[in-house]
């Protein structure tokens, strides 16, 4: 495909979802330092949360150690959590960074690059889990010391506290991360292989944090309660309320963090869909998703620059044929299988216009001044064509032949095409006085339609009003007014712009074997009227 010429937009509402992860379009160094900032934060206060909630359970709610071991117990659980949380921290702040070197370098994201990037959050996730993972082994050890009764609560608690956090983790990290994915996805392709747990592993995933681990916990108070003889019903009460809470609570979080994690997106693509469906092709969403949403994210960037470029070409293709044809072409393959070759008969009117010396205009004026002057001469025949509903059919030299009537069909294809003309002369004389012209209408039928091989057409008019309007043309140069037209074209035409023309003899045109009449405009102000469209 060729190169686009404009770049498309991204839309500027919220592109990734929040404002808090800024425009798409923020320097290197803010989007570096915002991520930062919302990772650090999001890290610590997710464990932090955790670990309260985990300890709480632990301590306070389940049946577990006596008041004078509580103590021991909250010291060593805050000490264990201030040194996880700097070293894990310090450890994901620096993986981070290494992997995100690239954006402050202000250099495009290698493979590599993205690849890293993009599983950013299952690393930070992974050292968040290896704390948690270690803070379970090592509560087991100082229950085994002090509390041997109390090990397998402080396990349980421990491991299912780090399992929702590691969730909560993944999806937070994940969220900081968009704009810098979305740069280190910018003009990629979609990803062959998920870079990220697919929707399917993070679905399972998301259903054991916010379910199976919580519902593990009210197993648990169960048969510690069964172990525990002397747990009144108040107390057992007190504890299924205190679980029963935490799954309400952390399970509608995880669920509502995993939805939106989903739904930004698709509702992306959604967005953007609803901008293109208003006319509006020049729209780009950012990428910043490494799982199956990554890649109906780029699918529609892909999608949406085929069509900007497919509009491209249609508008271009326009430019040289006329939009009239690039619409009647577009049927015809679809009604005759492309490549297809037809033409039919049609009543039309034909114009054709011509410079007069010409040839002495190019041996006495540079080539760019000469070229110049075509320009201006064709500028005001395709102005005055398309503005009576004509299609400029050709560019030969310096005339121009147009068609009205094909293959847009018109009510009064003469009439347009004598108003263009009686309008074009006056043109003409006022905007282009330093060059002349001759001008010939007529009306007939001719064949319109696609000629030439399956590999390159050309839509085109073949019939004696073509010729016939070329041998008027001549003529017309040497007449005043420079216009003159068949009568056949003025009988054809409405009254109301018939009225302007009145008969001008008859003449034998050059190749032909019968007299033409002629019809010339009135030479009345009222001739420079534009006619019925």
């Amino acid at each position: 495909m060729m190169a686009e010429q404009n770049p498309a937009r991204v839309l500027q509402r919220r592109p990734f979802g929040s404002w808090l992860l800024g425009p798409a379009d923020q320097s290197p160094t803010t989007l570096r330092v915002r991520a930062q900032i919302l990772l650090t934060f999001f890290l610590i206060g997710a464990n932090l949360t955790g670990a309260a909630v985990a300890f709480t359970l632990a301590v306070f709610v389940l049946p577990g150690p006596s008041s004078d071991r509580r103590l021991t117990h909250a010291l060593i659980a805050a000490g264990y959590a201030a040194v996880a949380l700097v070293i894990g921290t310090a450890w994901a702040t620096k993986r981070c960074l290494r992997a995100t070197r690239w954006v402050q370098e202000g250099r495009p994201a290698s493979r590599r690059d993205q690849v890293a990037t993009l599983r950013l959050p299952l690393q930070v996730t992974m050292i968040v889990a290896f704390f948690w993972l270690l803070a379970s082994v090592f509560f087991t050890v100082v229950d085994l010391v002090i509390d041997p009764d109390s090990m397998l609560r402080s396990f349980v608690t421990t491991l299912d506290g780090g399992i929702v956090t590691c969730a909560a983790t993944y999806l937070l990290v994940e969220f900081s991360l968009r704009p810098i994915m979305a740069r280190a996805l910018l003009d990629s392709a979609p990803p062959k292989r998920l870079l990220a747990a697919g929707l399917k592993a993070r679905t399972i995933f998301f259903w054991a944090a916010g379910s199976a681990v919580p519902v593990a916990g009210l197993m648990l108070a169960a048969i510690v309660s069964l172990i525990e003889k002397d747990v009144s019903a108040t107390r057992l009460a007190v504890i299924m309320l205190a679980l029963g809470g935490v799954v309400l609570i952390f399970g509608f979080v995880l669920t509502v963090l995993s939805a939106k994690s989903v739904v930004v997106p698709v509702r992306s693509v959604r967005n953007a869909l609803t901008v293109m469906g208003g006319g509006d092709l020049n729209v780009r969403i950012p990428v910043f998703d490494g799982t199956e949403l990554g890649s109906l994210q780029a699918g529609f960037n892909q999608m949406a620059a085929g069509l900007r470029e497919r509009e491209r070409i249609r508008d271009l293709f326009g430019r040289y044929v006329g939009p009239e044809v690039v619409r009647d072409a577009l049927t015809r393959d679809q009604l005759n299988g492309v490549g297809s070759l037809s033409g039919e008969e049609r009543f039309v009117a034909v114009l054709f216009v011509d410079l007069v010396g010409s040839t002495g205009l190019a041996a006495t004026r540079p080539p760019a001044e000469v070229v110049t002057l075509l320009n201006r001469f064709f500028a005001i025949v395709v102005d005055e064509v398309d503005r009576h509903g004509g299609l400029v059919n050709k560019f030969a030299g310096d005339a121009v032949l147009a068609v009205f009537g094909a293959p847009t069909e018109l009510p009064d294809a003469a009439g347009n095409s004598l108003a263009a003309a009686r309008s074009l002369a006056g043109r003409l004389a006022e905007e282009l006085p330093e060059a002349t012209a001759g001008i010939g209408v007529t009306a007939g039928v001719v064949v319109a339609g696609t000629v030439g091989d399956e590999r390159r057409h050309e839509y085109t008019v073949i019939g004696d009003p073509v010729n016939e309007a070329a041998r008027l043309t001549e003529l017309a140069k040497s007449v005043p007014g420079r216009l003159i037209a068949a009568m056949s074209a003025v009988t054809e035409a409405s009254p109301t712009e018939a009225a302007h023309w009145h008969p001008h003899g008859q003449t034998t045109l050059r190749g032909r074997p019968t007299p033409t009449p002629l019809a010339v405009p009135h030479p009345s102000p009222a001739a420079s009227g534009h006619g019925q469209m």
